[in-house]
Formats: C-alpha cells, sequence, structure tokens
C-alpha cells in the first residue's frame, strides 16, 4: 500500500487510492458486453484490455497501427477485435469508425484511453497543436462519430487529467490552437486533458438516449511510456518515488474501469472522477459556455479538416510516436 492510499482511505465508492481493476471488478460477470477501448497497446490500454476480458467482455481494441492492436489482442485470453485508429489521421479515425459499425454490435462502452503527453518543443499536424489534435479532436470524431452504435445504457469514458489544471488561465486558447502564438509543452497537455473533460461533460448533456452516460476520470500518477519525454532528472525522481507515492498500472486502470463497468456508476452521468470516486475539477472544468463553445470549435475543425486530403497536408514538424496511454 502506498503512502497516499494509506492517508486517502476509500470513498463512498468502496474503492480508493489503492484499489486496483481487479478490485473494481471483483464478481462482475461482463460476458455479452462489448467495450472499445482505444490505445490498448500499452501501459493502461493494455492492461484495462486484460481486465475486461478477463471479465468476459468482447474487447474491441484500437491502436495507432493494425500491426500494433493485433499484437495487444494477440496478448490475452477473450474476444478482441484489433481496430487501427490514428488519432491524429482523420481519415484513419473515420476508417476506425466504418471498421466498428460494420461489426455491427451495440458499444456498452467506449474509453477513450489512448494520448500523447508533453513533447518538448511543439508538434503541429494540420495546423494544430499535436496534443490538441490527438487527446481531443481525434477522440471527438471517432466518440460522435459511434454514438448511434452506443448501447442504449452505453457508457463514454474519457481519459482526463489532474493536470487539466495546468491548462491556460481562460481554459482553451481558442486563439492559439495551433500553438504558433506560444506553446508550453505541460499547459498545452493540461488544456488538451481538460478539453478533454469539458467534452464528456457536454457530451452528457446531448447522448440521444437517457439511460447513456459520460464522464471524465484521472487515472492518478503512473509512470507509462507516456513519460519518455522527461529530462534525465525526472525519470530518476520518478523511480525513487514509485514504491511509495505512484499508481501501479493495476492502480492505474481502476478508475477508468470502475467507470466503465461498475454497477454502481451506471446512472452517473457529466462527472470528473479520480480514485475510483466523484472528484472536484478547476473551475473551467464546470464552466458550460466553455464547453459549449469547444463542442462548436471542435465540429468546424472536424469539418475543415473533411475536406483535407491526407496525403497533401505534411507536419510542420516531425511527428512523434503516440503514447497510447494517458
Amino acid at each position: 500500500m502506498s503512502i497516499f492510499g494509506l492517508l486517502k482511505g476509500n470513498g463512498k465508492s468502496g474503492f480508493g487510492y489503492d484499489s486496483t481493476t481487479t478490485d473494481v471488478t471483483a464478481g462482475l460477470d461482463l460476458g455479452g458486453r462489448t467495450i472499445l477501448v482505444t490505445g490498448c497497446n500499452s501501459g493502461l490500454g493494455q492492461e484495462t484490455l486484460n481486465a475486461l476480458c478477463g471479465r468476459g467482455a468482447r474487447v474491441i481494441g484500437a491502436a495507432r497501427t493494425l500491426e500494433k492492436a493485433t499484437a495487444s489482442c494477440g496478448l490475452v485470453s477473450g474476444e478482441t477485435f484489433p481496430v487501427a485508429c490514428d488519432l491524429s489521421e482523420p481519415v484513419s479515425v473515420r476508417a476506425a469508425v466504418a471498421s466498428v459499425k460494420q461489426m455491427g454490435y451495440a458499444l456498452d462502452a467506449i474509453i477513450a484511453n489512448a494520448g500523447i503527453m508533453a513533447p518538448p518543443t511543439l508538434q503541429q499536424k494540420y495546423g494544430y497543436e499535436l496534443q490538441f489534435l490527438t487527446n481531443h479532436i481525434g477522440h471527438h470524431l471517432l466518440i460522435t462519430g459511434l454514438l448511434d452504435q452506443l448501447a442504449d445504457a452505453g457508457r463514454v469514458v474519457m481519459l482526463s487529467s489532474s493536470l487539466h489544471r495546468r491548462a491556460p488561465r481562460d481554459g482553451i486558447e481558442f486563439d492559439n490552437l495551433s500553438g504558433e502564438k506560444g506553446y508550453a509543452a505541460w499547459s498545452a497537455y493540461g488544456q488538451s486533458k481538460l478539453a478533454n473533460l469539458l467534452f464528456a461533460r457536454y457530451l452528457a448533456t446531448r447522448l440521444p438516449k437517457p439511460g447513456q452516460t459520460a464522464n471524465a476520470v484521472h487515472p492518478g500518477v503512473v509512470v507509462t511510456n507516456l513519460q519518455r519525454h522527461l529530462g534525465a532528472s525526472m525519470r530518476v525522481a520518478f523511480s525513487v518515488i514509485k514504491p511509495l507515492l505512484l499508481k501501479s498500472i493495476a492502480q492505474g486502470t481502476a478508475t477508468q474501469c470502475y467507470v466503465a463497468v461498475h454497477p454502481a456508476a451506471a446512472s452517473i452521468n457529466g462527472e470528473y472522477f479520480a480514485d475510483c470516486n466523484i472528484a472536484q475539477s478547476s473551475k473551467n472544468a464546470q464552466e458550460r459556455v466553455l464547453a459549449r463553445k469547444l463542442w462548436e470549435k471542435s465540429e468546424e475543425i472536424v469539418a475543415y479538416l473533411s475536406t483535407v486530403r491526407q496525403e497533401s497536408v505534411g507536419l510542420r514538424r516531425p511527428m512523434i510516436a503516440s503514447g497510447s496511454t494517458n
């Protein structure tokens, strides 16, 4: 048990900081349920795939390439369907939507787990800062494209982060979504995670069926390959404090799995979770006007990207690999 776990204890849900995916899914039979997980090929995504398959769920595992998705799905026993979904590439996202629809399954949950974190220099694609494009716009396009596949009691789970508090003071810099007016790695990451949270909150008001839900989660501080951009000193520090303060991968996936499948979370809508309990988010994350403005702007961006040919637009800077975890 970690120091944080001892200090915090469990919340109203009966789970807490030290709870694992095994704990929150104990006794659940997920047979017959179909769940889509993005970023299934490493870290939190792979662990989520393992846990859900272990409880009998049918899992559609999405990764940046079909090869990565296939390899990840091949590591588990159970019914899995690999799908290529590069969230920075609208053509790939739309192809993934078409593939999932062709399968014909109603989706009992969509877990938007994939993401990239804090590249040290500005990365752009299609004129947008890459974290905003990948973490937010890619998932916006994917999830809105699959809403008619969401089951009557389907759940959408967005991986946000406590670092949504690191977003710019006004929340979303609508006049700097390219990053060209100024780029700070952690501020840009915070903006993308705030966008994930605002998306969940606004989607919660727009879901087509009354039994459907959308929520955002903070997985906790977990060492995954997302931290590859940290400097050497930070990586050393993480390795030292990990046994005392940081979550394991299994603890990091607990909140997203709790919100996606636990019966106690079935009717909770439009909330932000941490440690498997409803948590307090930033003031910006609660701004309905900001959420609506982001949704409208995102729809404009998606419409624009639908007119751009993939092969005609290059990167402003070399593209980094997506970490596929959060």
